[in-house]
């Protein structure tokens, strides 16, 4: 439901056509060398601005202390003119570290970037995720956009079914000569 979201964000801020378009030319290998341009456009902060307020995180304020509502106060024409300063010459704050209990025992350390970052990367992503997607296999399910498990298990029932492909061959990494002695 979140990337249908997405979707329906980057119509609202009249960006889906240009993401559209980036993609069908990185298909067709075009390099692209004048990308700032989106990435720092109105639509496009305000694009990222609406993804990452949604996102319960952006509550949690980086080493800087500034969370969402911080930004929420600004004027938009404010908040869009300080994203496009920063994007001139952008350089990424330090990141607050926290460490989290596993119910295991045990702690996970996590970063915590600022508010501010998180947006600016928001915005980058949001223009070169439609680049790099067109680059990957069609079959390919992971970390992309309106893809999940679920999508690549319903294309293994369909090899299994319709293609009568039977075997699974795992060619991820090769066993030790110890791994191998204990799986037999």
């Amino acid at each position: 439901m979140a990337n249908h979201n997405k979707m329906r964000n980057a119509e609202y801020y009249e960006l889906q056509n240009c993401f559209d378009d980036l993609f069908a030319k990185s298909k067709k290998g075009c390099v692209f060398t004048r990308l700032m341009d989106i990435i720092a456009s109105e639509s496009n902060i305000r694009l990222a601005y609406r993804n990452v307020k949604r996102n319960k995180g952006s509550y949690t304020a980086g080493v800087d202390k500034i969370n969402i509502c911080d930004i929420k106060k600004l004027d938009i024409k404010q908040y869009i003119n300080i994203f496009q300063e920063k994007l001139n010459w952008y350089i990424p704050q330090a990141v607050k570290r926290i460490e989290l209990k596993k119910e295991t025992g045990g702690k996970r350390p996590l970063g915590i970037p600022t508010i501010s970052d998180r947006l600016v990367q928001q915005c980058i992503l949001q223009v070169l995720d439609p680049i790099c997607d067109a680059k990957f296999h069609t079959r390919n399910n992971g970390y992309r956009t309106n893809r999940a498990p679920e999508h690549a298990i319903a294309q293994c029932y369909d090899m299994i079914i319709n293609k009568k492909m039977l075997f699974v061959v795992d060619v991820t990494r090769p066993l030790s000569s110890r791994q191998w002695k204990k799986q037999k």
